[in-house]
């Protein structure tokens, strides 16, 4: 089987494909990259030594690698130019214009399979993408199979299975605990202002110990803000400065991580008290004397921080968390996106980070591949 994968980062998709059992020796089966990353090319080659790296894919002679026997075309182009949070600027965006690079090479390679992955994005540009690729997007969320919040759209040929199972995972499955980031007090006033009375429930309940489910997080895609790093507040990127419960999922992993944009998880340290019936006001501030506000059940924290005496009822005690934050670590990224542990440990934690975040969600992947009959492939 010969691969060709443009724009190929740190070779996420190669990862996907050994995981079903697809490896390449650089002889009979090779899998080209093309990618002008050093940083990724490194990460890529310490993981994949076979690998034959091809470069700029501008360069690339379309006739020369039509004579290789391309089996399946991958890519992700950059989709600075498409996504939302961008500045929206689609085809007139230099990055984006190397969307017609793939379709170049698409159409004199003539592969047995491709596949585009790019973000979402206005349904105009969307038209236009399709149009070329000859096939309709399909939106997977990542979030059915890790703990991270990625809408994707997937252009491509490969029959895929749409019955995907979700795995139910959520940031505290993923988080390290041998760890050496820092602890970081919230702003609490951030934090009442941006949290509404079920998601203060969700932090403190006694029954989070049954898990996220329990709790009205049913959605695949829920996100938990509880409040602000403080330090932060001057951003006026949101993401830069929102802090996320770790029964929640991760926000989508930026494409430029590094310089304070790492996803944000709050952190506990665990007092006594008990649970109490409160009348909050919008903002999450008590107004027992206000008697047209609904009862709501919160946590009484005891200054003592012990734990109320057990009783058989045992229905007033509950361990309540006073809430710190710190970065999420490159490993715990990783995870995010379905790699292994340090697969991208080979070069500066600050390209670790944008590389995770330019990467593809692994598993999603390789459930895309799973559809592929390489039986049909001599």
């Amino acid at each position: 089987m010969n691969v060709l994968s443009l724009f190929d980062g740190c070779s996420v998709g190669q990862e996907a494909l050994r995981r079903l059992g697809i490896t390449f020796d650089g002889k009979e089966s090779t899998y080209y990259a093309s990618e002008i990353c050093p940083h990724a090319i490194k990460v890529t080659q310490a993981n994949f030594p076979n690998t034959r790296q091809l470069g700029d894919v501008t360069d690339l002679d379309e006739f020369e690698i039509s004579c290789w026997g391309i089996d399946l075309l991958i890519g992700g182009s950059p989709c600075q130019g498409f996504s939302f949070a961008g500045g929206q600027l689609a085809f007139d965006d230099e990055r984006s214009k190397l969307f017609f690079e793939y379709i170049r090479i698409k159409n004199q390679v003539k592969p047995k399979y491709f596949l585009l992955e790019n973000v979402k994005m206005k349904k105009e540009y969307q038209d236009v993408i399709t149009e070329y690729m000859g096939v309709e997007p399909i939106e997977i969320n990542s979030s059915l199979f890790s703990a991270q919040n990625r809408r994707r759209l997937y252009w491509t040929n490969i029959p895929i299975d749409m019955n995907m199972v979700d795995k139910g995972l959520v940031l505290k499955d993923i988080l390290q605990t041998d760890h050496n980031e820092p602890p970081v007090p919230i702003n609490e006033r951030n934090a009442r202002h941006h949290r509404n009375v079920n998601q203060k429930s969700l932090c403190t309940t006694a029954t989070m110990y049954k898990g996220a489910g329990n709790n009205g997080m049913t959605l695949v895609d829920r996100l938990i803000p509880v409040g602000e790093a403080e330090e932060y507040a001057h951003y006026n990127y949101r993401a830069t400065k929102q802090v996320y419960h770790m029964n929640g999922k991760a926000p989508t992993l930026l494409t430029m991580q590094g310089g304070n944009r790492e996803p944000k998880v709050a952190t506990y340290s665990a007092k006594g008290g008990r649970i109490v019936n409160r009348r909050l006001d919008e903002n999450g501030i008590r107004k027992d004397n206000q008697l047209e506000l609904p009862y709501t059940t919160q946590v009484e924290v005891r200054e003592d921080n012990k734990s109320n005496c057990l009783t058989t009822v045992q229905k007033d005690t509950v361990i309540v968390e006073g809430m710190t934050w710190r970065k999420l670590t490159p490993i715990e990224c990783e995870r995010l996106q379905t790699m292994p542990d340090d697969y991208t440990n080979h070069v500066s934690k600050t390209q670790r980070y944008k590389m995770i975040g330019n990467s593809w969600t692994v598993d999603v992947i390789a459930h895309i591949f799973k559809g592929i009959n390489t039986k049909e492939i001599v």
